[in-house]
Formats: structure tokens, sequence, C-alpha cells
């Protein structure tokens, strides 16, 4: 068609669009301008010159009341939230004025990307913006936080000339305010020559948002806006009153309360009676939280659900259900506030049952979904209360889970020390599209610093996401890589993050003070210290502790003695037990002590004795000693503790007499009485007049230096010649014996309390000096009673005599079934050989050297002739292949039984082949799942290599056993095992691969063997007892355990196991004691001495909530019984904080642990001692203090723990 045609035919339409108006314009402008003519304008350019004017006539024909009335539809269904519609309606209209895209925007505010599309739009279309259109805009750039987007509209206020319109400043004051930029709002405030109410207000909750604000800036500037003659409202009060209540200032906020009562805006204004009652729970004032809530007099939902939530927080459980009942039978429901506040009370009480009944309320009330407050309020109820399960379940539950979810069941998860599950939650929080925030970073660095698994690698690795996710220069953030670095040693990184911040707070400063504290570094500490209160900045009792600590551990005396004064008479604060017991060590320490307001408070005098002990301070700590004893001297502990200080100190002499005078104070009692008992026995007997002058100290500390004996107890009486009660002397000389080991030996480096038993049975394992020499043995019976040689080879077993001849047979076959054939040919050669061997008296079987086996699941029964010994020179291999396994024995390779007096010996190896094994692991392949134990797979049971069942007198010695499917050694249900010289090897991570396993077992000797494994080097279960180890290396592996015990609510028992000399080097445990919750029976008498640990992840470790399961295990009130247990000369480095761990049941506590001579320490950090009902005490030199071990009786448990009954003594 001609060009010129279309433009005739344009015409004519427009010409027909002036003529009628009304209700053809909408429809035909719609159609033929916005449509027609833009695609036309696309392919002719040429015409939107030409179209524009005919634009401008269409504008000025239109009715002038029709965008008014479009306007008011467009109001309306915006006010009813039909957002769709509104939509719809302003697309379709022909003509938009500024009012409707102000109406737009506002509608849309809650989609602010559309809200400012809409924005940009208007200005596109050259439609100018009004101070409501401006002020909006701002209103969604704020809500949104749009940084860049509101400044740019700021520049558009500028150009615009609306910089001085009252509203539209309101809201970019509201704006910058909302972006932390502070100095920026108070500028735009200034420069305002016109300040209504709604400005001062967005000022103030824009200043009690800031972090650093205090309430006397706050009061000031409401104190202006009363000068210029504004009126505070509602509003204002409630932001007033709700930082007071923040920053706890009861006296600020009393007088806020007093201007509310003056304006009269306590009962009509139900709002600020709210925020009345919630700023004196703040303050702890209940009274006048209750006084405010009794004044409302119309009270609301809200009034009902503060006060509920009032005494929730403050643990008033019967008070908080009080009001909450009362509230429902006036017909007010219960809103989110009151069960996040019965939540919260549940999280600090750890009531279960009663938050699982809220929970139901929760559900039945609908707000488990959609409400992030309450579902992170159930996480943390639940995770506080130990059901980590139902936590779990609650969070994998939510519909949506939030960051915010995210955050509280990591915080909660932080709190129950389980780190493994917050790094697996921050994975899942990335996988899902959720950006950590600065709570989940500084959560996650906390949990990390103090756990097993924090690095200087991992600490790096934070800090970089910090930097790249913006919140690097957050306050907590911050704080948590001051301290996670510092715990890696590197201060210098600590001190640059600090230097890094714009404006540091008071936690900063305090974190900085820690960091240098806890590397030794109390000048570069105090420096902060003083940097703090030069910039203003209160700092408060834990900036003390910090401080002081630094001092303590750098000795500066006279600078420690200045910060400490300084806390009472330069910022008003009084110290507590633990600044004295951090800084009690200068010389002017007694003059404190007499400053004291609590003069007679034995702990003060303990925390100033233990600071003596450690300083080597005798003037000091022999007056804080003798103010101990006279203020408590029924107290053991005491008279230990002062033994203890004068040891230190060297003075044994004291140190043995003080021991002696507490024994005899416990055992005189018991002793009267038995002497009472037996007077008619004892009178007669010259024995125990004997034994009294052995122990010249017991015997003045209960009868006087001058009493004599003789006269006491004289010969003869009413049994004549009959000797004493052998169980009575037997018991009272144990008696005697263990008072004088404490009084006078135990202060020295050894256990010198064994020295009155070695007359009974000597302690020392005996050295193997027998050997047997198998070179040029013959092969056959010697006429002078030799012994006769079986060769396995003589049997058939043998190939064409190379070191690999059955293995390259072996796989020489094509098929599985030829080599099952072969190998049942060395197993019938084995066979055949073992029978001639065992029925033979002094047989030797041999395996050849340099020969190499592939030998199938065999068992080797006994009884046999005497003196068998099996000599393994050369090389044993199983199938590598588990389908080449003999499935008639699917549990064990090598299985020895029944057999007495047998010994195994050679320079030979026993390899399991056990690559396959480990692969098929469920700990490695998560396809394969796991029955029972994580290591259990389903198509193979637990494998056992080489195990010697039912046997006694058995002799081991420089045999290597290496690549076990499973456990290596095993030894079952025997008695009299000597182990020498063993060596056993396999892959740091191959599962379950225990080194040598000791089951019902009795009178076990291991001495000078190398295990380095995947599991236990050595690991003794149930029904064992009088197990020996001297001279152990173990690395890699998890260390020396007993255990585990009572798993499936079964019966476990272990006693009598001693560890004396071992090495232990980077294995995940060191010295281990684990059980499972629910079992029964006891591990007693057990000692580990003499242990050198080199960065071992858990040194020192009883663990009763042991737990291999693939599921939670859940929690039980029963639980093997753990005591007796002793430490002595523990040293060497620990990869994680907790060096010493006893984490034991809360309804059978661990009793009578023992801890002498332990240092251990962390190359990059501090250590502690974590104790979970564990009684016990520590003596001698003990880093980290075991101070944490409780016990009411601590010098009868060292005597307890002397008895001849609690030690094994065993001889072969």
């Amino acid at each position: 068609m001609n060009i010129n045609v279309c433009y005739i035919i344009i015409i004519i339409i427009i010409i027909i669009i002036i003529i009628f108006k009304g209700v053809i314009i909408k429809r035909i402008y719609h159609v033929c301008v916005d449509n027609v003519a833009a695609a036309w304008c696309q392919k002719k350019p040429q015409l939107l010159s030409f179209l524009r004017p005919i634009t401008t006539i269409l504008h000025t024909s239109l009715p002038t009341d029709y965008v008014c009335l479009k306007n008011r539809e467009l109001h309306a269904l915006i006010k009813r939230r039909d957002l769709d519609a509104a939509l719809s309606l302003f697309r379709n209209m022909p003509l938009r004025d500024t009012v409707t895209y102000n109406l737009i925007i506002s509608g849309f505010h809650e989609q602010p990307e559309r809200a400012l599309r809409f924005y940009a739009e208007m200005g596109s279309l050259g439609i100018g913006g009004s101070s409501t259109t401006l002020s909006s805009v701002v209103a969604v750039c704020t809500k949104a936080a749009f940084f860049r987007e509101g400044v740019q509209v700021h520049c558009r206020v500028v150009k615009l000339g609306f910089s001085c319109n009252v509203f539209v400043c309101c809201a970019l004051v509201g704006f910058y305010m909302r972006m932390g930029l502070s100095g920026v709002a108070l500028e735009l405030f200034d420069e305002l020559l016109e300040r209504n109410l709604a400005v001062w207000n967005v000022m103030l909750r824009g200043l009690c948002e800031l972090v650093r604000v205090k309430v006397e800036d706050l009061l000031g500037f409401y104190s202006r806006m009363r000068f210029e003659g504004v009126e505070p409202n509602g509003v204002t009060f409630c932001y007033l009153l709700w930082e007071c209540g923040n920053q706890r200032r009861l006296h600020e906020g009393k007088t806020i309360h007093g201007c509310v009562w003056k304006v009269d805006l306590v009962e009509p204004n139900v709002f600020v009676a709210n925020a009345l009652v919630d700023f004196y729970s703040a303050c702890g004032c209940l009274v006048g939280a209750r006084k405010c809530f009794e004044a409302i007099e119309n009270e609301n939902v809200i009034s009902w659900n503060s006060l509920v939530y009032v005494y929730a927080e403050n643990s008033l459980l019967c008070e908080a259900f009080e009001v909450f009942s009362i509230m429902q039978l006036w017909g007010r429901r219960p809103s989110i506030r009151s069960l996040v506040g019965f939540l919260n009370l549940c999280s600090r009480s750890g009531e279960l049952c009663f938050g699982k009944q809220v929970h139901c309320l929760v559900m039945k009330m609908g707000f488990d979904e959609g409400s992030v407050h309450v579902q992170s309020a159930l996480i943390d109820m639940y995770v506080k209360c130990r059901d980590i399960e139902d936590s779990m379940a609650v969070f994998e539950c939510l519909p949506k889970r939030t960051l915010e979810c995210f955050n509280s069941l990591m915080t909660s998860l932080s709190h129950s020390e389980a780190v493994e599950d917050m790094v697996e939650l921050l994975r899942l929080m990335v996988d899902e599209g959720l950006v950590p925030d600065e709570v989940t970073i500084s959560t996650t660095l906390k949990a990390l610093s103090v756990s097993a698994l924090s690095s200087f690698t991992g600490s790096q690795s934070l800090h970089c996401y910090a930097l790249k996710s913006g919140v690097g220069e957050d306050a907590a953030v911050a704080c948590s890589l001051m301290d996670a670095y510092s715990r890696c040693g590197h201060v210098d990184l600590s001190h640059r993050i600090f230097d890094s911040l714009p404006s540091p707070s008071a936690i900063c400063f305090t974190s900085m003070i820690n960091a240098y504290a806890r590397n030794g570094m109390g000048k570069e500490g105090i420096a902060v210290l003083q940097a703090m209160i030069e910039r203003g900045l209160k700092p408060d009792k834990v900036t003390f502790l910090c401080a002081l600590s630094g001092c303590n551990h750098t000795g500066l005396v006279e600078e420690g003695r200045v910060v400490f004064e300084s806390m009472k008479s330069l910022h008003g604060i009084d110290p507590d037990h633990r600044h004295f017991l951090a800084w009690w060590i200068f010389y002017a320490a007694q003059d404190f002590s007499m400053k004291l307001k609590r003069k007679r408070d034995c702990f003060m005098w303990s925390s100033l004795l233990r600071s003596c002990r450690i300083h080597k301070n005798e003037e000091v700590g022999t007056r804080a000693a003798q103010a101990l004893l006279e203020l408590d001297p029924d107290d053991p502990a005491v008279w230990l503790q002062v033994s203890n200080f004068y040891a230190e100190i060297g003075k044994f002499e004291e140190a043995r007499k003080i021991r002696e005078v507490a024994l005899a104070r416990k055992i005189v009692p018991e002793l009267m009485k038995h002497l009472a008992h037996y007077s008619h026995t004892i009178r007669q007997s010259c024995q125990f007049a004997e034994l009294m002058e052995m122990f010249p100290g017991i015997r003045s500390c209960l009868f006087g230096q001058s009493y004599n004996l003789r006269e006491r107890f004289p010969l003869g009486g009413v049994l004549g010649e009959q000797n004493m009660d052998k169980f009575f002397l037997v018991s009272l000389l144990a008696l005697l014996i263990a008072a004088h080991g404490v009084a006078g030996s135990m202060t020295c480096d050894s256990i010198g309390m064994l020295e009155e038993l070695k007359s009974l049975e000597s302690f020392d394992i005996e050295e193997e000096t027998e050997v047997e020499e198998l070179s040029d043995i013959p092969s056959w019976r010697s006429e002078h009673g030799g012994k006769v040689l079986v060769n396995i080879d003589s049997f058939g077993a043998a190939g064409d005599g190379e070191s690999d001849d059955t293995e390259k047979h072996f796989h020489s076959f094509d098929n599985v079934e030829q080599r099952n054939c072969f190998s049942e040919l060395i197993n019938q050669a084995l066979q055949k050989a073992w029978g001639v061997a065992c029925s033979t008296p002094k047989s030797v079987l041999l395996i050849p050297q340099g020969r190499r086996y592939l030998v199938n699941a065999t068992k080797f029964k006994g009884p046999c002739a005497d003196k068998l010994i099996i000599q393994i020179d050369g090389t044993l291999v199983a199938p590598d292949e588990p389908k080449n396994w003999d499935p008639k024995l699917p549990r064990v390779w090598l299985d020895f039984s029944k057999l007495d007096k047998a010994v195994f010996q050679g320079s030979g190896v026993i390899d399991g082949s056990g690559s396959k094994w480990w692969a098929a692991s469920c700990k490695k392949n998560k396809s394969n799942p796991c029955i029972g134990a994580p290591t259990v797979r389903t198509a193979f049971l637990t494998l056992l290599a080489f195990t010697i069942d039912t046997s006694t007198s058995i002799k081991v010695k420089g045999l290597t056993i290496q690549n076990s499917q499973q456990m290596h050694f095993t030894i079952s249900r025997c008695d009299s095992v000597r182990i020498n010289g063993v060596k056993v090897s396999a892959p740091g991570d191959s599962p379950n691969t225990d080194g040598i396993h000791i089951s019902e077992s009795t009178n076990v000797i291991i001495q000078d063997s190398k295990i380095g494994t995947g599991d236990d080097c050595i690991s003794i279960v149930n029904a064992s007892s009088n197990i020996k180890m001297k001279r152990i290396y173990c690395g890699p592996g998890h260390g020396i355990s007993i255990g585990s015990l009572g798993k499936d609510n079964s019966t476990g028992i272990v006693t009598k196991v001693i560890l004396d000399t071992a090495v232990l080097r980077e294995t995940t445990n060191g010295l281990r004691i684990k059980t499972w919750q629910g079992g029964s029976g006891y591990v007693r008498g057990v000692r580990f001495q003499n242990v050198r640990v080199e960065n071992v992840s858990n040194p020192i470790l009883i663990d009763q909530f042991y737990c291999d399961s693939p599921s939670t295990c859940p929690n039980q009130t029963s639980a093997v019984e753990i005591s007796e247990v002793m430490y002595q000369n523990i040293s060497g480095t620990t990869m994680s904080a907790k060096a010493i761990k006893f984490d034991c049941s809360d309804t059978i506590p661990c009793s009578n642990l023992v801890l002498s001579n332990v240092d251990l320490d962390k190359q990059d950090g501090t250590v502690e001692t974590y104790c979970h009902s564990a009684q016990g005490f520590p003596y001698g030199v003990v880093h980290p203090s075991a101070d944490c071990l409780s016990s009411t009786d601590k010098i009868s448990q060292v005597a307890e723990s002397t008895m001849e009954e609690d030690i094994p003594h065993t001889e072969l």
C-alpha cells in the first residue's frame, strides 16, 4: 500500500476521534496510538515526529474528570490490596498523571523493584514528580536497602528543588539512618528550616537503632525537640522507653515515665502503656511492670501478651501461666510473643516436656508456619534441651527455610558443641541459595575456634568469605575473627583486623585485650585498655578480667596492681572472685586479703593459695594455708591443697606431716571402731605393734609420741597363742601403707604409694628372655628330644620357589572357579601341615622365609600337643577380592582356637589385603548402607584377620600384621597372653581396622609394639581384666581405648588395666574410655602413666555418650560406671582446646579420677579441662588445671586407689 494512502487513513481516524468523545475515545486511542502507532514507529522512525502532535491533541481532547475518576478507582483497588486488578486498570488507562503514579508506587511498596520501575517509567514519559512521589520512592529504597538507588533519588530531589520539603527530607533522613549514615542524616535534619514531629520521631527511631547510641544523647535530642516547641506523642515515648530498656537504664526510664504522666498519655495510648511494661521488665523491675499493666483500663492483646512475655523471660513460669490463662478467659487470643516467651523459658530451664506442650499449642494455633520467630524459638528450645533429633525435625519440616532459622539452629548447635553439624548446615545454606550474614559467620567462627576442627586455614577461609559478602567490618564478625586468629597464635592478624575497624566498640576492645592476654602479651593488652579509656568507652568486668589475665601470664605485677585498683577507684566496678583469682599473685596480696568484705571466705583464700603455688610465693602462701586450715579444718580438700603447696615450694617434710594428719583425721573413727570390735584379738598380737613401729607418723597421730604399743597390746589374751585375724591385719596394713604413701611420697615424681605393695606383688612387667632359635632346625626328630620341623612346602603348598609363586599362579587362572580351586589346594596343604604339627609334641609349623602364600579363610583348631611353635617367616596373603572369600567363614581369616602354651613368632608378614573391603565400607562408599556400626557393609560382615580364641598361655613375638580387612589381631576369651615386638600397620583412613583387640580375656601383656591403623591402636572391651601395656608406639589411629561398652543395654566390665610408657603421635584420640548410654557394668582400676602425646586431638577422654550409629542415640538413665582411673606423667601437645575431657553420665557420674603430673599444651592456643559429672582430683602439677573435678573426700580416694585389690598384678 502506498505510504500516502496510509497517511490519509490515519488523518481520517484522528478526525473521527476528535468528533466522537466518550467511551470510544479510550478504546480507539489505546489501540491505534499505543499499539499500531508504536509498531509503525518501529518500522518507520520518521512517523514518530508526525504522531507526537496528534497525541497532544488527544490529551487535550479528553474529559477533565476522566483521570480523576480512574485514580479513585485505582485507589480503592489498592486499598483493598487487589493489586492485580489495580495493575490491570493502570495499564488500561489512556492517560496517567502524577497522582496515578503516586498511587501505583505506594501500592507496590512491598515489591520494591517493580515500584522503582514505575518511577523510572514516570520519568521517561516526562511526568514530573511531586513531594509525595519522591517521599514514596525514598521509603521504598529505605525498606529494600537500595542504597545506590536511594542516593540517585536524593540527587533528583535536589534537582527538582524539593530539598527543603519537610516530607521529602523526613524520608531521606530515615533512609540514611537505615543505611547507618547517621552523620548525613543529622546534616539533612539540621538543614531543615521547619521540623515537624514526624521528622523528630524518624530521627529518634534511627538513633535507637544505632548500636553505639547513648541514652544521654537520646535524652538530649528529646530535650532539643521540646525546646523547639514540638510536643511529643506516643511514638516518641515508645522509642525512648525502648532504648532505656535495652540499656537497662532504670533511672532515665523512670524520668520518661514521669513525662508520660505529665502529658497524660498512659491511659489513652495503649502502645505507650505496653512500652512501659516492656521497659520495666527489661530492667528487672517486675513490680513496676505489673503496676503499669494494671493501670491500663482497656487492655488489648498486646498488653496481655507483653505481661506473659515479661514473666516468661524472667523465668517466672507460674506467674506467666496464670496471666496466660486469665488472658484466654477474657477472650484474648495468645500471640506469637507469648509463645516465644514460653519457649525461651523452656530453653533456659531445660523443661523439654513443657516445651513440647507449647509446641502442640503452636501447631494448634497455626503459628508453626510462616512465623520465623516461633520457628527459631522451637529449634533453639529442642537443641538446648538436648533433643537434637526433634530440633532437626522441626527444621526439616519448615516449608521455607529462612536465614533466621538457619542461624537459630547453628547458634543452638554451637552451645551444644556440635561443630561438624554446624559446618554441614553452612554448606546446606549455601546450596539452597541463601547468603550467610554476619550472625552466621560470627557463630561459625566462634564454634570452630574452640573445637577440635580449629585451624588457621579455616579461619582464613571464613575471613575471606566475610570480606566478599561485605560483613568483614561487622563488630561481631571482627571480634570472632580476632578470637579465632589469636587462638591460632596469629595475634598480628587480630591486631590488623582491630585497626581496620572504623569505630571499634567496647566489645571489640575487649576482644583485642583478650587476644593479647591469651598469647602472653600483657603490656600490649594494657596499652589497648588505655586507648579504650581515652576514647571514652567504659570497660566492664570482662574487660578488666582479660587485662588482669594478661598481666598474670606475663608477670606484670605493678601494672596488674594498678589495673586492679582502678576498677573500683576510677570505674566504680566491684571485683568479683574471678578478678581475685586472676590477680592474687603480687606481693601486696596480703593487704588485699585484709580488704575483702568477706574476710572469712574460703574460696578467696583457696584462690590465693593456688596462685602462690604457681608463682612460688612462700610468704603469702603460708599465710593463706594457715587461714584455710583455721576456716575449714574438716574439709579433706583443704588439707590436700595445703600439702600440695608445701610440696611445690620444696618443703616436703611439712607436706608429709600435713598428709599424715589429714589421713589420720579420716581413718581414726573407722580404725577405732575396728579396734574395739577386734580388741579381744588384737590385745594378744605383737604383729600390730610391729606394724605401728614401721609408721611412726601414723602412730603419733593416733596415739601420741610417747604411747607404748607393747603395753597397749600385750602378748597373750583370750585366744592365747592364736594369731590375729588375717583379714583384719591385711586391711589394717593396707590402710597404713596407703597413709604412708599418701603422706610421705605423693609429692615425688613417681607413684610412691605403690612402693609398700611391692612386697606383696611386683608391678613391673617381667621382661621376655626366652627366645626360640629355629635356625638350622633339622626336619627330623632328634634322638635327644629336639624339636620336630613341619614345613608347609612339604605338604604341597609350594610353587616354583619364587617369592610370589602362589600369587602369580593365582592370577594366571582365567576364571573364579580355577582361582578358588588353587586357593583351596593351599588351604588343604596348610590344614594337613597343621594336623601333623598339632598332634606332634615339640613341633614347629614353619612358614618359610621368602615366600608368599595366598590363603583363604581357615580355622586352626586345638587342643594340640605340648610346646607347639608356629614360626611365620614368609608372607600369608588374604584374597584381595571379597567375592573370592570363603562363604563358610564370613567373619574370620586366620582363626586359632583352643591352644595351650603355644608360641607364634618369626619375622614374617600376615597381609589382609583389605583395600577392597575399605572401599566398600559405608564410611567411604555412601551408597552402601550401614548396619549397626557405620563401618559394616551390607554384603560383608566384620572381618577378623588374625584371631586367637579360647586359648591359654600364648606368646606372640616379632610378627608383622598389615592391611587387615578390619580388625588386625584379636584376642578373644583367652587367659595369659604375652605379645612382644609386634608391628601392626594400615592406612590412617582405613575404617574399623583396630590394631590389637582384646575381648573377654584376662592376664594379657603387650610390650615393645608399634601400631598404626585407621582405628584404635589397642581396644579393650567387655569381660577383660589384668591388661598390661608397656613401651607402646601408636600412630596413626584412634589411640588406646577401653570400650566401647554397654551397647544395646548390655553389660560391660573391664578392670585392672595399666599402660606404662607409650608414645601416641597424631592420633584422633589419646587415652580414651568410651561407653554407650543405657548399659551397665563398670570400668575400675585403670592407670595410664608415662605417656607422651604429640599432636593428638583428644589426649585424655572419657565419653559416656558414645554413639557410633547412623541414627541419633536416645538419652538413657543407666550407664557403665567408671571409677578409679589414674593419669600420671602425661605430657605433650594437643590439637584441641579441650585437652582433658571427662563427659560422664548425669545419673552415674565418673568417680575417683586422679590426675598427677599432667602437662598438655596446644601449639596455637590455650587448653582447658572439661568436666561433666566427673568426680576426682588433681595433685602435683596439672596443666591444664583440672579444678573442675568435684570431690567430697579426695584424701580417702587416694588411699582407696592404692588398695591392693584395686591394682592389677599379672604374671605369666
